[in-house]
């Protein structure tokens, strides 16, 4: 699916490049540094580029490009998806994802994207999976790998890989169980000159943080969840609950996540 990826500053340098199959030459990125011309702002480059033979797809977060490189018909979505997990992944990790970040930590960056793709075709995505797989970065440890020859890379396969719910870790345990919830919410409104609001809409979120012993099964109910448009959930929410009785019910993931994404519309 993904030939290669190329990472690109807001100068215009590629200053990272990881291949799959066979090497794509970095004049591939020519067509996509035309586009990014002709953009009158950096967000307004078309994620989506089409070249004699192959197909550049990109995202834009923290001044970064990141450039797929397809050469067969797949779904953009798919692949826009995958690159942004791929920028969660980093700042999971490493707390931010800059060029400097990244080339701080360039062996496990390479490690990462490594166990995320096999052959081009998306693999591990789940930060609880991957840091089974790949440790995180601390001085410690990355003193104890130079002097050891030792790499961050574990070396048994992780069995929450294998499992229905393969973005829990197994083996987890809390002397305090707690769950935390954060509502965040960005209000757009026009409101005219007599204080009265004209038109309003809502965009929110909400970030969880959990710890909990096990393989807990949370449910979360709403006072009045029809107010919710284009809800986006989390892979661990079972969506056919929520279609059926307006109700969430999953096992979560293991600390920080994004439990869903909504919108309200001033006609409700």
């Amino acid at each position: 699916m993904i030939h290669s990826l190329f990472l690109v500053n807001a100068s215009g340098d590629i200053f990272l490049e990881k291949h799959w199959k066979s090497v794509v030459s970095r004049s591939v990125c020519d067509y996509f540094f035309e586009a990014v011309e002709r953009a009158t702002e950096p967000e307004n480059v078309p994620p989506v580029i089409p070249t004699p033979h192959h197909c550049l797809i990109n995202v834009l977060r923290q001044r970064i490009y990141f450039v797929a490189v397809i050469q067969s018909e797949v779904p953009p979505l798919f692949v826009i998806e995958f690159l942004h997990r791929v920028v969660d992944t980093f700042q999971d990790y490493f707390g931010v994802c800059t060029e400097a970040a990244v080339k701080d930590n360039v062996v496990v960056v390479y490690e990462l994207l490594e166990e995320m793709l096999d052959n081009g075709f998306p693999l591990a995505t789940e930060s609880n999976i991957l840091k089974e797989l790949i440790k995180p970065p601390t001085i410690l440890r990355t003193v104890v790998n130079t002097i050891t020859g030792s790499t961050n890379v574990g070396e048994q396969l992780p069995t929450g890989q294998l499992s229905v719910v393969p973005w829990r870790r197994t083996g987890v345990k809390y002397t305090n169980n707690e769950a935390y919830f954060d509502v965040v919410e960005e209000i757009d409104a026009i409101i005219d000159k007599s204080g009265s609001t004209i038109t309003a809409e809502i965009q929110g979120v909400i970030d969880a943080c959990v710890k909990l012993t096990g393989m807990p099964d949370l449910t979360l109910s709403f006072m009045n969840p029809r107010l919710l448009d284009d809800v986006s959930f989390h892979p661990c929410v079972r969506f056919k609950r929520w279609e059926a009785e307006r109700i969430l019910s999953f096992v979560p993931p293991d600390g920080n996540f994004r439990l869903l994404s909504y919108h309200v519309s001033s006609q409700k």
